[in-house]
């Protein structure tokens, strides 16, 4: 893997998966160019949950949050690549899918925020505190994408 790849957490929420929409959004991140170095579908306990959304304790939200991704099975998957946060985000769209852009997997999937499909991390300190909250170490599979030179080559 290259060094100034960034990684990025992507979880494909219980409406994703109950919806069978796995497939179509992995095939998005991949032909953006970003590559999968881990991957894992999981049922998330109540701790997991409550610390993945603990910024959002105390709001009125809060209590759906933590019920809703523990109701069902949860894909996590571990995306790198040059501007992987910036990019898997834009390819997301906005929270609101009736907010979101044309061609982005929330515009073109959802209709409410409480059923979005999907999670992406928002920031470099964000990605890696998911990441690892997620993932351990060896579950992250670094290997060497042979089409790098024709996705992110310079000239």
């Amino acid at each position: 893997m290259e060094e100034n790849f960034e990684k990025t957490l992507v979880l494909i929420k219980p409406d994703g998966v109950q919806r069978k929409l796995i497939g179509e959004i992995i095939d998005r991140f991949q032909n953006r160019g970003l590559q999968l170095v881990a991957a894992k579908m999981l049922l998330v306990s109540r701790e997991l949950a409550e610390t993945h959304y603990k910024e959002h304790k105390g709001k009125s939200f809060y209590n759906g949050l933590v019920e809703y991704i523990t109701s069902a099975p949860t894909m996590a998957m571990v995306w790198a690549g040059e501007h992987a946060i910036e990019a898997v985000r834009q390819t997301v769209g906005k929270t609101n899918p009736l907010e979101a852009a044309p061609g982005t997997i929330r515009h073109d999937y959802a209709l409410l925020t409480s059923r979005n499909l999907i999670h992406a991390s928002d920031s470099h300190e964000t990605a890696e505190r998911e990441i690892a909250l997620w993932f351990k170490p060896e579950e992250i599979c670094e290997w060497s994408d042979q089409h790098h030179k024709w996705i992110f080559g310079k000239n």
